[in-house]
Order: C-alpha cells, then structure tokens, then sequence
C-alpha cells in the first residue's frame, strides 16, 4: 500500500514545526511588555512559552516578568499582544528549510493537507497567505475555531472532518506534548520535528517517529 493510500491526510502544527515564529512573537510581547513597564523577555524564555494558545502566552509572559495579571485583565491584554504581533510584516525565512518543497510535493502527489495550531485562526491564515502556503491546505484550526484547543483533540478531529478521513487515513505532525496528546486522543498516529519547541526532552514526548529534518518526512510517513 502506498503513502498516499495509508495516509490520504497529513496535518501539522505551525508554530515550531513549520514557522520559527519565536522571533517574531518574543518581539510582539516584548513590546506589549515594555508598553507596561515591564523587562524585556529572552528568547529562550519565550521558547518555553509557545504551544498553548496566545491567552496563556501573554498570562506567562506577566508572571515571569512581574505580578500577574488580574483574570479580568488576560482578553484584553491578548488583544493588544495580537495586535502587536499581527502587524510585524513577515518574513518568509521563518519557514524551516524543506518545508515548502515538501508540502508542495506532498500535495502533488495527492494528500490533503491540514492545520491544526493554537494560533488564532485569523492570524494563521494571514500568516499562510503572506508566506504563500495558503492554498497548500485545505482545512485550517486554530487556538479559537473551537470551544477547546489542543491538547485536546477536538480540533485535530475537525480538521479531519472536513479533510474527509478518520483515524486511519491522517498522520499528525508537530514538535510538542499538545501535538501528540491531541494526536492521542484522536487515535492518529503523530510524528515529531525535532528542531521546533518541545519544552521537554524529546524522548518523553511520546511520538511515534522523530524526524530532524522536515524534508525527512516523506520517509518517516514511509516507517510508520
């Protein structure tokens, strides 16, 4: 049985599997940060940071940084980082190397391709559109699309709704535990990058295959 036939669709996570988007948001935070008079985040810090939606980025981002914020004060400071954030201009290096060529290959073979990230929906399909990757996917999740967000694997599920598979026609691709619990509990199989922003060691994530380079994954679906 072929690739294709095994795996008619694949869906990643953006942010540390297909985007290094740590500079940009350290940036947009930093600036909401400093409008507020607190110090500067590390770019390390921000790393340990990402995964879980911008609501509890900017919640992190207070408490390390000084008091927390107030539960009332978390929607409308995350509006202002969103807003920060989502007027950067982009800079298509942030792609990870082999990912376009990649995508682009596995689309042509025939795959459905998905998205499924804790990133606002919004801001992931300007993002997709600027980095002229949009039309490679066919179905988008983000942070907001649903009630719930990864770990959880109700968008996982949507996105595989709408690409037409269950759990035995889709592979999961990320670089964290969210990744692969939501993977988990959509009953997917779910490949790791080692390269994006695990916030463990790799080995505990739980993955069924560890690739090193996005390009490697056309193998790695291969193994799996």
């Amino acid at each position: 049985m072929s690739i294709l036939e095994r795996f008619p669709a694949l869906i990643f996570d953006f942010d540390g599997t297909l985007i290094d988007s740590a500079p940009d948001i350290a940036l947009g935070l930093n600036r909401l940060l400093g409008m507020e008079g607190r110090p500067d985040l590390s770019l390390a810090a921000v790393h340990g940071m990402i995964g879980d939606g911008a609501a509890r980025l900017v919640e992190q981002a207070f408490a390390a940084t000084g008091d927390a914020l107030a539960p009332d004060a978390v929607a409308p400071m995350t509006a202002r980082y969103l807003a920060l954030y989502g007027a950067l201009p982009v800079d298509p290096a942030c792609l990870y190397p082999g990912v376009v060529d990649t995508l682009s290959a596995l689309k042509a073979a025939g795959h459905r391709l998905g998205l499924c990230t804790n990133k606002p929906a919004g801001i992931s399909h300007d993002l997709l559109r600027d980095l002229c990757i949009g039309t490679l996917f066919d179905a988008v999740a983000g942070g907001d699309t649903l009630a719930r967000k990864k770990p959880h694997p109700d968008p996982l599920l949507w996105v595989m709704d709408r690409l037409g598979v269950g759990a035995d026609g889709a592979v999961m691709v990320g670089d964290n535990a969210n990744d692969v619990a939501a993977a988990r509990g959509a009953g997917v199989p779910v490949v790791a990058v080692a390269y994006g922003y695990p916030r463990m060691p790799l080995s505990a994530l739980g993955a069924d295959l560890i690739i090193d380079r996005f390009a490697d994954l056309p193998a790695a679906l291969a193994q799996l």
